[in-house]
């Protein structure tokens, strides 16, 4: 019975819509038969998604494989009875977790109080009489009544309307309200374009109708984009696939290189046993523990900047991945524009009058006229308020004008009509005038001058702008009380022979950021496309004012993408910038071409249609004030719905990123250094120039903080100059790879040639390791300032601008000294006093080594320069 016609209820006419799905126009079902149905059927509800829980957001923290490396280190630690070392490590793994948890915790409950759950009602004939209902109890075939201010309870067809407009953005993303009529329609039509459908989620902005359910739950058409989420693979982060190789080649070179040490020193004659300690020792030594602190805690704090700037990031990976978007797939209502009605355009020779036509007759009204003008709250239709708020800009007030033009009658708008129809009295001329205005055509058909009007009509409407035309006719004293009287056809026939005015043109205006946000887009190298449920010529007209370009070869619509293959679509991408009249099926299909292409794709969107996409994309942007379930699928929420959050976002996003290649540098870097140091002593059949535990101690207190301190740092000037980081762009770059490397050398000759120099002098094995030790931290707190930037010398940065950098700078200093001279440390760490002449060879071989490591990064710059 129900299954024959799916999809096509819209092309039936009443009578054989009623028929197949067994009802009755009159009555609607029996509560018999309705039982029965809802046991064939099930109850009118979508299948909803289990919510996140605290613990799997606490679980989730142990994800990272840099985390699994280091648990791993932990557990070997502690089969070698390093106990010490074992809760250093652990403690390490605490703080990374508890970070990640407290802010992806505060995330999630942000987006709890966002959500809003409300009972539907709906109002339902069974057996003959009008009853109120939950809308779970909705079966196909029954009789709803829909008013103004309902929520659309259900798939439906129209049976009856009054005026019917209903607003169906959730579902389509048309910001303009949907004027529905019971008449049958043709079969290739998008659900956007089905005047005589109504569907559950939307709601009913004016009038009244009635219609017959069709659809429920998971069958309607919201249901099945919840179905099309469900479906929808979420894809990995790019941070969490460049994180997972990088941990992979840091777990690899690791290996290697205490296989290397353990297969030397067996060919040497070493002890098996002493020499696979030795070479898990060295493993253990060349984890750099503090980097997923620190790049958790980076990727925390630039959460809370972009939440500063009203965006709700819910995960911490898809903060940096924001740094790496390069294309992203807007929509065009509330994000681009205020979606809301404006005056645009007026085409009339005498604009004074087309504005009193437009705001007298008007149905809309200021609900506290006493009040000053700036406090007026003006209640009606949007194209009405709009035209009041044009005339008041033209200082044309409607509570002055009515006093000037007394009202004696007024034919309201209705769908049949097509117009507003208001007789007034000038109090002044002692006239009486009818004043017209409503869709432009029929008030063309209705005056007496009819040519040349057209051409102003198509150039408004080509424009995207929704049109109105206005006309106004002096009544004779004698006609005054017939003007408005209709004959037997429902028809005014004394309205004709109007003198036309002009016509009046609306749109939805951008957002006052849009324009620069879009400049400092493309700027940054990322492609701006829009993708939306609106009308073409409404996409194109906003595309237009944002500069994309709007050509033949630019813009397309859904229908048009359905005839082109996967290939031949690859093949138009980059020169299309609007997608207008799409479906939720449609947005997924452009993101997952974009992704094909290795780009790193942003799709923003605030209705029930577009969550598939928002969950497909690698980051999914919904809006504050969107629906439930397009936020529980982003990764982003815009707060106060503007599209410049974004471009905020993408640049915390990559200063995100450069953060967390600085404090990869630095770690990768002391930790090359020291697997050179001991695998040096091991080779050579020394002792080891520098124990595990003060390894641990440089890796952690010493490196670990001003690493973290690296999350405070600014974002360098041209930032959002660079082109996008994408897929293919490693978190190791060549680059970094080539620095680390060569600033581990440079620092490893100093650091073995002071220990051959002191250990050939027979100094104590503790004294020299305790200069080794105190070398290698001077090495690295002078060298953190070179990290400060990748891309510029020391001598073009200010050094002191991040203040947090500066203290724990002062503080690694001071645990240096604490580690030295105090007698808890000898005993932990077995470092010995050091003299002042100790200390100036330190310093100095510090300042040598800093020297080396800004002329190997200014050969980087340059040849990055150069390349560029």
């Amino acid at each position: 019975m129900l299954n024959e016609e799916k999809n096509l209820w819209h092309t039936l006419d009443v009578d054989k819509m009623v028929a197949l799905l067994e009802s009755d126009l009159e009555n609607g079902l029996s509560e018999e038969e309705a039982t029965a149905r809802r046991k064939e059927f099930g109850i009118n509800k979508i299948p909803e998604g289990k919510p996140i829980t605290k613990k799997e957001i606490f679980l989730d923290q142990f994800k990272s494989p840099l985390v699994y490396i280091l648990v791993i280190a932990g557990l070997i630690t502690i089969v070698l009875k390093e106990f010490a070392d074992a809760a250093v490590i652990f403690l390490a793994v605490a703080l990374n977790t508890a970070v990640g948890f407290f802010q992806e915790n505060k995330a999630s409950d942000a987006l709890s109080k966002l959500k809003q759950v409300l009972k539907i009602k709906a109002f339902c004939f069974r057996e003959g009489r009008e009853r109120e209902i939950n809308q779970e109890l909705l079966v196909p075939g029954d009789l709803v009544e829909l008013k103004a201010g309902d929520k659309v309870p259900a798939d439906a067809r129209v049976i009856f309307s009054s005026n019917l407009k209903v607003n169906e953005a959730p579902l389509t993303g048309e910001w303009l309200t949907a004027e529905k009529t019971s008449l049958p329609l043709n079969k290739d039509l998008s659900v956007a374009d089905r005047e005589n459908m109504v569907y559950l989620g939307t709601t009913v902005e004016e009038g009244e109708g009635r219609a017959i359910v069709t659809a429920i739950g998971a069958k309607t058409e919201i249901g099945r984009v919840a179905q099309l989420v469900k479906e929808t693979k979420e894809e990995k982060t790019p941070y969490q696939k460049k994180i997972n190789r990088f941990s992979q080649l840091i777990g690899f070179v690791i290996a290697l290189i205490a296989l290397f040490i353990f297969i030397l020193g067996i060919a040497a004659g070493q002890d098996f046993k002493e020499m696979f300690l030795t070479a898990v020792a060295v493993a253990v030594a060349a984890i750099p523990e503090g980097l997923p602190i620190a790049t958790t805690v980076i990727m925390a704090l630039g959460m809370q900047t972009i939440l500063r700037k009203k965006g709700l990031v819910r995960k911490l990976a898809s903060a940096e991945t924001l740094g790496s978007t390069s294309v992203i797939c807007t929509d065009k209502t509330l994000t681009l524009t205020q979606g809301k009605m404006a005056v645009a355009d007026i085409r009339a020779e005498d604009k004074t009058m087309a504005l009193k036509i437009a705001v007298l007759a008007n149905e809309a009204f200021i609900e506290n006229p006493e009040v000053k003008k700036e406090e007026w709250k003006i209640r009606g239709r949007p194209t009405d308020k709009a035209l009041l708020l044009a005339g008041e800009a033209a200082h044309i007030f409607k509570p002055e004008l009515e006093k000037e033009y007394l009202k004696i009658d007024e034919i309201p708008f209705d769908s049949q009509n097509k117009f507003i129809a208001s007789l007034r009295e000038s109090t002044e001329e002692g006239k009486y005038i009818l004043m017209l205005s409503g869709a432009p055509e029929k008030i063309i058909n209705l005056s007496q001058e009819k040519k040349g009007f057209n051409n102003d009509l198509a150039t408004m409407t080509s424009q995207g702008l929704r049109v109105i035309g206005l006309a106004y006719k002096e009544i004779d004293a004698s006609q005054v009380s017939d003007v408005l009287r209709k004959n037997s056809q429902g028809e005014f026939p004394e309205i004709k022979d109007l003198n036309f005015v002009g016509f009046i043109g609306f749109k939805d205006p951008l957002r006052k950021e849009a324009k620069e946000a879009f400049r400092i887009c493309r700027q940054a190298g990322m492609r701006p496309v829009i993708v939306t449920g609106d009308h073409l010529l409404t996409a194109s007209a906003v595309a237009k004012e944002l500069g994309l370009r709007v050509g033949a070869k630019n813009v397309i619509e859904g229908k048009d993408l359905d005839k082109l293959s996967d290939k031949e679509l690859e093949k138009r991408l980059k020169n299309i910038d609007v997608y207008a009249r799409v479906e939720p099926r449609h947005k997924l299909r452009i993101i997952s071409v974009w992704q094909d292409k290795n780009e790193v794709v942003a799709m923003t969107g605030d209705g029930i249609n577009d969550s598939p996409a928002l969950k497909r994309a690698d980051i999914g942007v919904s809006l504050g004030s969107g629906t439930d379930v397009a936020k529980e699928v982003s990764d982003l929420i815009l707060l106060n719905d503007n599209f410049s959050i974004i471009v905020a976002a993408v640049e915390e996003g990559r200063k995100i990123v450069d953060n967390i290649r600085k404090s990869i540098t630095y770690l990768l870097s002391d930790s090359f250094t020291e697997i050179i140091l001991i695998g040096t002593s091991i080779i050579a059949g020394l002792p080891l120039a520098i124990s595990a535990v003060q390894i641990l101690w440089v890796n952690l207190i010493e490196d670990g903080l001003p690493s973290v301190a690296l999350a405070f740092e600014p974002g360098e000037k041209d930032i959002m100059k660079q082109k996008p980081y994408g897929h293919n762009i490693p978190l190791l770059t060549k680059e970094m790879k080539a620095i680390i490397f060569i600033i581990g050398l440079i620092t490893d000759v100093i650091l073995i040639g002071l220990f051959l120099w002191l250990w050939n002098a027979n100094h104590d094995i503790s004294y020299v390791r305790t200069m080794i030790f105190a070398a290698l931290t001077i090495d690295s707190i002078f060298y953190i300032f070179s990290c400060k930037s990748l891309r510029k010398n020391i001598w073009h940065i200010n050094i002191f601008s991040n203040k947090h950098l500066v203290i724990v700078w002062i503080f690694s200093f001071l645990t240096l000294i604490a580690a030295i001279y105090l007698p808890f440390f000898h005993y932990l760490l077995k470092t010995v006093p050091l003299s002042l002449f100790d200390w100036y060879i330190i310093l100095g071989l510090g300042l040598i080594n800093l020297i080396f490591i800004e002329i190997t990064k200014h050969y980087f710059i340059v040849r990055h320069q150069t390349q560029n």
